[in-house]
């Protein structure tokens, strides 16, 4: 999914344990902004299906039994109303880092929630189709500040142990709010008028409010406060999250290590977008284009494919009720994306991956095979291709969901870390809009497009295979490892080599340890 989470910062690494928790809980509330991306999605998916919104915003045409409603979209509109929200967040990624640094990190979410809301007004008030679009490229530009603004937040205030599990809980927010939609759009769909659909935009304005307010109580970024010169407050805000005296020792020496290591970011100098893709020892441009990268394969990957067209795939498939499939996938992709954030601390973030690509491969094959060779009417068919679809969420929603993410946020170096994320996260909602906007033109069958229908998974697993293959040769295992020494990592090996430099990185304490090239060389001189 897109939207997720961006880090600035090693997170919060007091020594006190006991005090960890109330860290974890605090930050963790501020994963609720995935449920404003998640649900959105859903409810685009499910409410471009009901009467209403057809005879709202598309035409007559013969009912049929792919039309049983009496009236449709055409493929253009369809794909602008869905993909467009993608257009707004991708501009808004790109106006996360000056947000983050000009209005902080949680009154940066406060003002996202506000930009968030005019767009769900827009939409709920809209009765044509250019108010709609406008209004889901305004909340669209809320997404994107929120997906770059609250991981940012996150991982600057978490636990440095479990920064990959707290970053991945905006994932899992992701996830129960495609959940939640598609329970709303099912319990509203039989409504005989605009309520139908109205119903389930407007309770966008709750899900904004307990993030604002929730937020506007938090508090701010002790990185952001030291930033600024606000060392006093900082302390604070240290305090708040790990509910420690403000004179305790190890408070104390938080304090010290984020001022030490802002002022080595500083004496680094001020970075352009340019110096991301310069070519260095650390692989500056290897790791620039490997967020970028991640970030593509993960939307090829199909997942929104399924919350974006789900409803419209099953009930064109043949499935007597495709909104509770749909409720069904959502279920799995809830649940699934717990074991991912704790797999991702217990098993690795590389290998995760690869066993998500050739997991997701697989499924989508099967499900393309079952869908053109077993008839519409075939009970037992559509049980196989739902049952591989629910499968193949959970490879995603296990593996390359919530870890694509993390990867993002730990493989950059200090100087360019605030723009290459910048730089991924944008990608991730420029893939997201492209893949939305093409996909009806490639699965519908009306004039001018593909018709591929269920073949579509033909591509996704095609595309799930070439991850397998970049996670291999681009992606290091990080798990275990701080900022610091990833970036030692970097210099010494490439990536596939990772897993056995990154045991002996750990088993020596972190310090410089040769690399295969320079042992050989030490070895030619004796």
């Amino acid at each position: 999914m897109a939207g997720g989470p961006v880090a600035d910062g090693g997170g919060i690494g007091v020594s006190a344990p006991r005090n960890h928790l109330s860290g974890i809980i605090m930050v963790a509330f501020s994963a609720f902004g995935g449920i404003l991306f998640g649900y959105d999605t859903g409810v685009i998916s499910g409410i471009k299906e009901m009467r209403e919104w057809l005879m709202q915003f598309g035409f007559p045409v013969e009912v049929s039994e792919k039309n049983p409603t009496g009236y449709a979209i055409s493929s253009s509109t369809e794909s602008l109303v869905v993909s467009i929200l993608s257009a707004g967040t991708f501009v808004g990624a790109l106006l996360g880092a000056p947000a983050a640094d000009i209005l902080g990190r949680k009154w940066g979410v406060v003002f996202a929630c506000l930009v968030f809301s005019v767009g769900i007004a827009m939409q709920t008030a809209a009765d044509a189709v250019p108010l709609f679009v406008v209004g889901r490229v305004v909340a669209g530009l809320g997404v994107g500040l929120v997906s770059v603004l609250i991981p940012m937040y996150q991982s600057e205030c978490s636990p440095k142990w479990i920064r990959g599990a707290v970053v991945s809980t905006y994932q899992w927010a992701i996830t129960i709010g495609l959940l939640i939609a598609a329970v709303v759009n099912d319990g509203t769909k039989d409504f005989t008028n605009a309520s139908a659909y109205r119903i389930p935009i407007a309770i966008q304005f709750i899900w904004a409010g307990v993030l604002a307010v929730g937020m506007a109580v938090l508090p701010e970024s002790p990185r952001w406060l030291v930033k600024k010169g606000r060392d006093a407050e900082a302390l604070k805000s240290l305090s708040r999250v790990t509910k420690l005296p403000e004179d305790d020792p190890g408070l104390l020496a938080e304090l010290n290590e984020i001022q030490v290591n802002l002022e080595a970011e500083r004496a680094l100098g001020e970075s352009s977008y340019l110096d991301c893709f310069r070519f260095t020892k650390n692989k500056i441009a290897f790791r620039t284009l490997t967020g970028i990268f991640i970030q593509a394969w993960q939307q090829l990957t199909g997942i929104n494919f399924i919350f974006y067209y789900g409803t419209t795939f099953f009930k064109r498939a043949g499935i007597e009720d495709p909104f509770l499939i749909t409720i069904a996938t959502n279920i799995v992709n809830v649940f699934m994306t717990l074991p991912g954030m704790w797999g991702v601390e217990k098993f690795g973030r590389r290998s995760l991956l690869l066993y998500g690509a050739a997991g997701m491969a697989i499924c989508e094959f099967i499900v393309a095979i079952v869908g053109v060779t077993v008839a519409e009417d075939n009970i037992a068919g559509q049980k196989v291709l739902i049952a591989f679809v629910c499968i193949y969420i959970a490879h995603f929603a296990a593996t390359w969901g919530p870890v694509a993410w993390v990867i993002t946020g730990e493989i950059f170096p200090l100087q360019i870390r605030a723009k290459a994320m910048s730089l991924s996260v944008a990608s991730n909602w420029l893939w997201n809009f492209g893949i939305g906007y093409a996909t009806p033109y490639l699965v519908n069958t009306e004039p001018g497009s593909a018709g591929l229908e269920v073949k579509v998974f033909f591509i996704w697993g095609s595309t799930c295979a070439c991850c397998l293959i970049f996670t291999y040769f681009c992606v290091p295992e990080t798990k275990g490892l701080s900022l610091e020494q990833i970036d030692l990592m970097y210099q010494e090996v490439y990536p596939w080599k990772s897993l056995a430099y990154r045991r002996r990185l750990i088993a020596d304490g972190g310090e410089h340890i040769p690399s295969e090239k320079e042992e050989t060389s030490s070895n030619e001189k004796v």
